[in-house]
């Protein structure tokens, strides 16, 4: 098997872990407050990976501890705005759509950074305006709160994504993971100890969602992400992670018995398009090889 292909596979693994966390999610906030059940998912899985190669943070330098506190704070955040609005969401499909947003997003928070954006990002947001409309499109037309509290994390998933980038390559990935996943449990629980009531006489069903969260849905996500990642180039990774959105509304339609509108099903395709479209020369350079590899006609 080739490299690309074992990091196709890798990534499409990576993206149903991620889609199966949605699920893990669900099912824990039933039983455990969602930010305390944050808390306990990022530490625990912070302290796995730190038991397997996180050593190499004993020889951190101030900078790089500063640049890995920096991600874990933007994703402490952005994690407290998605579990509330899981919470509070009718459809988790439609959430993981949104929060998809995050990709498309990059390029915009990047010209904060001084980094220009290519001419593609701006043909994608009329797509994703569409989208939005699609899926929020009542009486009333507005949006709810969940789906606010979803692009607001949409919105710190992306700068989560760039700032980890810049540590990444300065830092190794394993121990920046490890101090990511532990700020981000410290930051939710926090803010779970200021307004939520812990209580811990869950049944046992909610602890095996809540161990299946960080093992599988957290630190096995992780590492097999940056194993994938390794392997491929980035504009090519973020093709394929693309698709947890669509494993996410599967999943809820066959665990959660969610139902979506013609409408809001025509808003999550034109929000996947509008992914499909900013990263459009990516998509040109993955389908390139596939035409090379196409035998010659013959007469």
């Amino acid at each position: 098997m080739s490299t690309h292909h074992k990091a196709d596979l890798l990534l499409l693994l990576t993206t149903l872990l991620a889609a199966a966390g949605w699920i893990f999610s669900r099912e824990t906030v039933q039983g455990l407050e969602p930010l305390l059940f944050m808390a306990l998912r990022f530490t625990s899985a912070g302290l796995v990976l730190i038991a397997l190669g996180g050593s190499a943070m004993r020889y951190f330098t101030r900078e790089q501890w500063k640049s890995a506190s920096m991600v874990g704070c933007a994703f402490g955040f952005a994690m407290i705005f998605w579990i509330l609005a899981l919470e509070m969401t009718t459809h988790v499909g439609v959430g993981a759509f949104l929060t998809g947003l995050g990709v498309v997003l990059v390029p915009l928070i990047s010209l904060l950074f001084g980094e220009r954006s290519g001419p593609y990002v701006y043909l994608s947001i009329p797509f994703v305006i569409a989208g939005l409309a699609c899926l929020s499109l009542d009486s009333e037309f507005h949006l709810g709160l969940a789906e606010v509290y979803f692009l607001l994390s949409a919105l710190l998933f992306s700068m989560t994504f760039i700032l980890n980038s810049r540590a990444a390559a300065r830092l190794p990935v394993l121990p920046l993971t490890s101090v990511q996943l532990i700020i981000t449990g410290i930051i939710t629980g926090v803010v779970s100890l200021l307004i939520e009531d812990w209580n811990f006489n869950q049944p046992p069903a909610i602890w095996g969602w809540l161990v299946a969260s960080a093992l599988i849905a957290t630190s096995l996500r992780f590492l097999v992400q940056t194993k994938g990642q390794s392997l491929a180039p980035a504009s090519h990774t973020a093709i394929i992670m693309t698709l947890e959105p669509v494993w996410t509304a599967l999943l809820a339609a066959l665990w959660l018995g969610e139902t979506m509108t013609t409408l809001q099903f025509s808003g999550c395709a034109l929000i996947f398009f509008a992914m499909l479209v900013n990263r459009w020369p990516a998509v040109r350079a993955w389908l390139r090889p596939s035409r090379k590899e196409m035998p010659a006609k013959t007469h």
